[in-house]
C-alpha cells in the first residue's frame, strides 16, 4: 500500500530568495543532447 504524499513546504527568506533567482535562470540543452534524450524517451 502507498504511502500518503506529505505537503510541500513553503521556501521562506534566503531559500525563498535563491529559490526564485534559480527558477529565472535560463536553460541551455545543446540540440545534440535534447535529440538524443527525446529519441531515447521512447
Amino acid at each position: 500500500m502507498a504511502r500518503p504524499i506529505k505537503e510541500t513546504p513553503i521556501p521562506y527568506g534566503e531559500d525563498a530568495r535563491r529559490f526564485e533567482e534559480r527558477m529565472k535562470e535560463k536553460r541551455y540543452e545543446d540540440p545534440e543532447k535534447k535529440a538524443r534524450r527525446r529519441r531515447n524517451s521512447n
